[in-house]
């Protein structure tokens, strides 16, 4: 018997052979246009592709009587936050887009990483760049900053709706992420998009293979009737 757990575990396993170019490409053709997080790149490139469901975080702009030092032993803290995720989720954290404050440093990154989390991607700036690097957590941001979050945002709320480098993001969402940056997946839709998006994997490999002997673009890519019937012919040969 197939399990929830399966089938999610499935969905995982499949998108990880997925580029996020490909996701942008399938996504576009049932009318998503805006599922890239600007502002989210790898602090460390090379990483793995990592896919997970989104666990949302919300700053939103300092204000000096909340965003306090005092704030992060509150039961609304990023601390408290943490201890709320579960293990393999991606942490998306909407931080605005602010650059001049960072919203984590090496020692919570290090007890996300302990704690199972899979992944960071925010659009804003992480502190401790070497420290969080160390961590082995892996981050998508645009850059890092010495002050603390404090100094230019007040963290709100966990598990809601926001905004991460102009895209909505629900709890739940799936996000898929690497070099090329973050790329969301409504929920509703990751079965599909996941069928699909594989299968657009497989037909531009079949593409590469004709390009390298020589074929020519005009009705390769997009294919054509004639490519068409010759990509499936491959595929019933070759037993993809």
């Amino acid at each position: 018997m197939t399990t929830d757990t399966d089938k999610e575990q499935a969905l995982i396993e499949a998108l990880r052979g997925v580029t996020t170019a490909t996701l942008t490409t399938v996504l576009l053709k049932k009318g998503l246009r805006n599922v890239w997080m600007r502002g989210a790149f790898p602090l460390q490139p090379g990483q793995p592709r990592i896919v997970g469901r989104a666990f949302t975080l919300r700053f939103v702009p300092a204000r000096e009587d909340l965003a306090t030092p005092a704030s992060w032993s509150s039961p609304i803290s990023t601390r408290a936050a943490i201890e709320a995720m579960p293990e393999g989720c991606i942490c998306v954290a909407d931080a605005m887009g602010i650059t001049d404050a960072g919203i984590f440093g090496d020692i919570l990154c290090a007890r996300m990483k302990k704690r199972g989390v899979a992944a960071l991607v925010t659009d804003g700036v992480v502190r401790d760049g070497a420290g969080v690097r160390g961590t082995g957590l892996p981050v998508w941001c645009n850059g890092v900053a010495a002050p603390p979050s404090v100094a230019g945002l007040t963290f709100v709320a966990w598990q809601e709706p926001v905004g991460c480098g102009g895209v909505a993001v629900f709890p739940g969402d799936m996000v898929v992420i690497d070099d090329d940056g973050a790329v969301l997946i409504p929920a509703d839709l990751v079965e599909a998009v996941t069928e699909e998006s594989v299968e657009q994997e497989r037909l531009e490999g079949w593409i590469m293979t004709q390009v390298e002997e020589g074929v020519a673009l005009p009705g390769l890519y997009p294919a054509n009737a004639e490519n068409k019937a010759k990509y499936e012919a491959w595929k019933t040969q070759s037993g993809q």
